[in-house]
């Protein structure tokens, strides 16, 4: 019932013994091929569009854009690692930050309630989710889809079609509007929870669990690793961080529509898809998902500055992961056609997961 594959690509130690100075760089380019073109991207746009592109102006309005992005690719890595996919982080949000505004204007609730009541709502979400995928036994991406269009509806049906409006308290907008050193405070959330996850996933047993799980969950299973407890546990994360997602798109907008909110489905997977072709090519990761939404701030900011029209940042969005995929896919056949063409009688070398 596996969504998606998680292994390891990058050169292990043994690999990497043998080789000269110039084949390790060979080997470690296509690792760190998306950090390198992004360095690029950021150098081209400087030298091009050196009066509006690398200006303090212009990374405020990259942060203040893509943080919500960040946090959405980071809630969609979680279960990614799993070898799931969760599309709710893309519907829900719409929901999120709805009853974010609602839940203050229409009945009163305190905001930080408010905020709280909308994280439970979220983890509950993720919990119905992984309940869906690991007890029902449904496919992570049929089972998240459903879930995501009934939250849609739900939006749907909770405003009628109309915006929700009000006068909230400055604390709730300060939860988006704060200024730190200059940059919007969002950037730092994304910081902090990157920092975070990059903690549990790389260092902690529970990261080293989840990873097996994505690579071989029937291997897990049989290795002790309790692996329905660790998928649900994921599917609660990306939840509750989505919901945060759209608890910080409602200090932003002011308003609750529910036609704000799809449109940061495609941008997140295209984030945590892009992250899964560098750093640790072949699996998701922290770092990586993080240079992937970077990529896409990047290269659909300097487009637009150029006189790019409305319709380049999905396009840009759409092509971009349609090239991720290809790259992890063609990653994924050139390491199995590897394996294949071992010495017979020779075990091959174990890919890194932890």
């Amino acid at each position: 019932m596996q969504s998606i594959e998680s292994t390891a690509l990058e050169p292990t130690r043994s690999e990497l013994s043998g080789l000269t100075t110039g084949q390790k760089i060979a080997r470690f380019i296509p690792v760190y091929g998306l950090v390198i073109l992004t360095a690029f991207l950021i150098l081209l746009f400087s030298v091009l569009l050196p009066t509006t592109f690398p200006t303090l102006l212009n990374l405020r309005s990259v942060v203040s854009d893509k943080a919500i992005i960040a946090l959405l690719s980071l809630a969609a890595m979680i279960p990614m690692a799993s070898g799931r996919i969760d599309l709710t982080v893309g519907y829900g949000i719409v929901l999120w930050h709805i009853l974010a505004i609602s839940l203050q204007t229409m009945y009163g609730i305190p905001w930080p309630l408010a905020v709280l009541i909308v994280l439970l709502l979220g983890a509950a979400t993720g919990f119905l989710n992984g309940l869906l995928v690991e007890v029902a036994r449904i496919d992570s991406f049929i089972a998240t889809l459903g879930t995501g269009t009934i939250l849609y509806a739900l939006a749907l049906w909770h405003t009628g079609g109309r915006q929700v409006v009000g006068v909230l308290p400055d604390g709730f907008y300060a939860l988006n509007g704060t200024m730190v050193f200059g940059l919007p405070i969002t950037g730092f959330y994304v910081l902090a929870v990157a920092l975070a996850l990059w903690l549990v996933l790389e260092y902690l047993p529970i990261g080293r669990y989840v990873y097996a799980i994505g690579a071989n969950p029937k291997a897990a299973a049989l290795n002790g690793i309790p692996v329905r407890r660790f998928v649900i546990g994921a599917f609660v994360s990306s939840g509750t961080l989505a919901a945060l997602a759209g608890v910080l798109l409602a200090s932003k907008l002011r308003i609750g529509q529910a036609s704000v909110g799809l449109e940061y489905l495609l941008p997140a997977l295209v984030g945590a898809f892009l992250g899964s072709t560098t750093i640790k090519p072949g699996r998701v990761n922290v770092w990586g998902t993080i240079t992937g939404v970077v990529i896409l701030a990047v290269g659909i900011s300097g487009i637009q500055q150029f006189g790019g029209s409305f319709f380049v940042e999905p396009l840009f969005n759409g092509v971009t992961l349609l090239v991720a995929i290809g790259i992890a896919g063609y990653a994924q056949r050139k390491r199995g056609a590897a394996g294949k063409a071992a010495v017979p009688g020779r075990a091959p070398l174990p890919s890194k997961t932890t």
